[in-house]
């Protein structure tokens, strides 16, 4: 198969690019050049796919399949679908999780569940690009698959707060500073390694049956955020001095966590992955965060330059611990 993926060196979408070629697909990577990942066997092309104008490569192809890793607006979706009609038997969205129902009115979570998230920007723009894809399958036949990642992790931290492509959490574990952990940190939630993820999303490619279909996958393993951070402290090899407080104190006193936290990591989240495992027989999760953590500190210790220490995020973790701790 000839497959395209716009994007394709991130954290969740490398693993994925490299099972592409190792599956024996004929990989195009098409990307702005700015990221030191090499994917061995895919062919590059050096572009921005908002400037289609420029894209004299990528019009000389037809495609068996296109996968879009870095589409958020609809405005982004509307020239997709202009620049490969007719020119892809398969067009792939990478949506997310967060565009479940916030908050649930029930905690198990399949495709059916309703998209609804008034909280965050970000999930409504990847709701309204589900929107239009929707429609454009229904009254064009332009061949979608929409795949919603939730909190995929491989060179990224996979926390609420200070971690993802920040190093601050981790970094305060390590000095020995107290973290916070929202809530009484018993609520329940799944973290799934990139290379887990890659599992199911490459049985995808080119699967007939799988047009206008929409699929989260995720790991079945369930863990508290309690122990999510405690297995993050031991795989730093130190004891984290954790302050639980709630999701709304700490929007309330720095609102620019509400996206991370109340729409969407405040309160347990169960999914349910039968559907992946009818539609790509095999697939199974198979690394636990204990094991899939200590790969990703590994990584971040052989390159110290992504250990990004945000200091505006430092500044907001001071700032809740403070108001919180004046309050108590």
């Amino acid at each position: 198969m000839k497959v395209l993926f716009i994007g394709g060196t991130g954290n969740i979408s490398t693993p994925s690019s490299r099972m592409t070629v190792a599956k024996g697909m004929d990989l195009y990577v098409l990307n702005r050049g700015k990221a030191k990942v090499d994917i061995a066997g895919a062919h590059s092309i050096i572009g921005d796919i908002n400037k289609p104008e420029e894209l004299t490569e990528l019009k000389k192809h037809d495609w068996d399949v296109v996968v879009n890793w870095i589409a958020f607006t609809p405005d982004d979706i509307e020239r997709d679908i202009e620049l490969f009609k007719g020119k892809t038997k398969q067009y792939i969205f990478i949506s997310s999780a967060s565009c479940y129902q916030t908050p649930l009115s029930y905690p198990v979570i399949t495709e059916s569940t309703p998209l609804c998230n008034n909280l965050w920007d970000y999930s409504q723009g990847k709701i309204h690009c589900e929107d239009r894809l929707q429609k454009a399958y229904r009254e064009e036949g332009f061949p979608i698959t929409i795949v919603r990642p939730s909190l995929t992790y491989d060179t990224v931290i996979p926390i609420a707060i200070g971690g993802f492509n920040k190093y601050n959490t981790a970094q305060r574990i390590l000095d020995g500073k107290e973290i916070i952990v929202h809530g009484d940190g018993t609520s329940l939630w799944t973290v799934t390694h990139s290379d887990d993820f890659a599992k199911g999303f490459v049985g995808l490619l080119g699967l007939t049956t799988a047009i206008g279909h929409a699929f989260h996958i995720t790991s079945d393993e369930v863990l508290s955020w309690n122990m999510i951070y405690k297995i993050l402290a031991d795989a730093l090899g130190k004891e984290a001095k954790v302050v639980h407080i709630a999701s709304d104190f700490i929007c309330n006193v720095e609102p620019s966590f509400t996206g991370t936290l109340l729409a969407d990591k405040a309160e347990s989240v169960l999914f349910d992955n039968t559907k992946i495992k009818t539609f790509v027989p095999g697939f199974k999760a198979t690394i636990p965060f204990s094991e899939g953590i200590k790969r990703t500190i590994k990584w971040l210790q052989e390159n110290p330059e992504h250990q990004n220490i945000d200091k505006e995020t430092e500044a907001k973790i001071e700032n809740v611990l403070k108001v919180y701790k004046s309050l108590s």
